[in-house]
């Protein structure tokens, strides 16, 4: 199946940086290769010039709809989101996943699974929404878990969580995943092999 091509230049890098804090986001701007950030943090007076800043550095920016602040956590927020220019946006809610997906945003499905049922309780979700790719946490999930939910949604597979160093990437990329995001600047320009996403395609 085709994969979305903001998914695909997010994965360019294998590790993909998450930015909890404004010195993150100015960090990940400035010095890792990957073409794409994760934002998680946020609110309406900070997120204007945060997308300009993007603009300019020619990256590609995912907000996470759940910790932006002072925007509502609805239809109206999301439209709101979309004329300031997001694009793209990670979210555990699948209800404003669907409605972003509605105002032409990239959606990617933040999963915590913690057990078979939770396991089983995602499958189930996707089956009413089909995001653009999934993202699951804890960040090591065991490789049967990965292929499960690959298979059963043919969606490109994130992780984060808990990915502290190299090897914590080296084990998710061999379980299947296709990248991972992670706080810890260390591992952002660790790992640059292309073509991750080849194998969904």
């Amino acid at each position: 199946m085709p994969v979305n091509s903001l998914v695909k230049s997010l994965c360019d890098g294998r590790v993909i940086p998450a930015a909890r804090t404004i010195e993150d986001f100015k960090f990940a701007l400035d010095n890792a290769n990957a073409s794409g950030i994760i934002l998680l943090f946020g609110d309406i007076f900070t997120l204007p010039d945060i997308l300009k800043q993007v603009q300019q550095a020619k990256k590609q920016i995912i907000i996470h709809l759940d910790l932006i602040s002072g925007i509502a956590k609805d239809k109206a927020g999301i439209k709101y989101l979309a004329c300031m220019g997001v694009k793209a946006v990670i979210t555990t809610k699948s209800h404003l996943g669907k409605i972003a997906h509605q105002e032409g945003m990239t959606v990617i499905q933040r999963l915590f699974l913690m057990d078979s049922e939770a396991l089983r309780t995602g499958i189930n979700m996707m089956t009413n929404f089909k995001p653009d790719a999934i993202e699951v946490l804890p960040g090591l999930v065991p490789a049967g878990a990965v292929d499960k939910l690959s298979r059963a949604t043919g969606l490109p597979i994130l992780s984060g969580g808990l990915i502290c160093n190299a090897e914590d990437v080296t084990r998710a990329l061999e379980s299947g995943i296709c990248a991972v995001s992670t706080s810890e600047r260390t591992l952002w320009n660790q790992f640059t092999s292309k073509g991750c996403l080849a194998k969904h395609k």
